[in-house]
């Protein structure tokens, strides 16, 4: 019987270092701050990524920016940005607009780091009501959602049927603040 060829792995030198060649790089620390004008376009591509047919088109993130930079934050590595989060306020209700994390990243708690700087933000300024929409099968979020205090809007469960058009479902959730 004879043994496996280290190339099966993947990695010719696995079985000389038992991880391989390269150990595996180590994620650079992310910082969070607001938004300038010059990181729209890696924005957009991250909203792409996270969002993908329903991302924000180019020309709607850069109207949000103008009338909500103080409610848009990003986490940034140095070299891209890892993940945002961007809510509006209409006559004291806050909206959550958007909170994404790159796919590299997600597990880290970016999320929620992102989401207590909004709600903490959104405090502050006087808010005391928040509502957001997630597609009803993304569980990782609506779990970060509620774990953060969200709840289904009521009366109806908050389950809005075509909310972005046919077979676009979202749920509603609500805080207060």
């Amino acid at each position: 019987m004879s043994a496996q060829p280290a190339e099966r792995s993947g990695d010719p030198f696995a079985s000389l270092t038992g991880q391989g060649l390269f150990p595996p790089a180590r994620k650079r620390p992310v910082r969070m701050r607001g938004v300038n004008e010059s990181d729209l376009p890696e924005l957009h591509r991250l909203d792409r990524e996270v969002f993908q047919e329903v991302a924000y088109p180019y020309f709607m993130l850069r109207q949000l920016f103008d009338m909500y930079a103080d409610h848009l934050f990003v986490l940034d590595d140095g070299e891209a940005l890892q993940g945002y989060v961007l809510a509006g306020t209409v006559l004291g209700t806050g909206w959550v607009l958007g909170l994404g994390v790159a796919r590299e990243r997600r597990g880290e708690g970016l999320g929620r780091r992102l989401m207590l700087e909004i709600l903490r933000q959104l405090r502050n300024d006087g808010v005391r009501e928040v509502r957001l929409t997630v597609d009803p099968t993304n569980a990782a979020a609506i779990a970060l959602y509620k774990s953060s205090g969200f709840a289904p809007a009521a009366p109806d469960g908050g389950l809005r049927r075509n909310y972005f058009g046919p077979g676009e479902h979202r749920l509603v959730l609500e805080l207060s603040l």
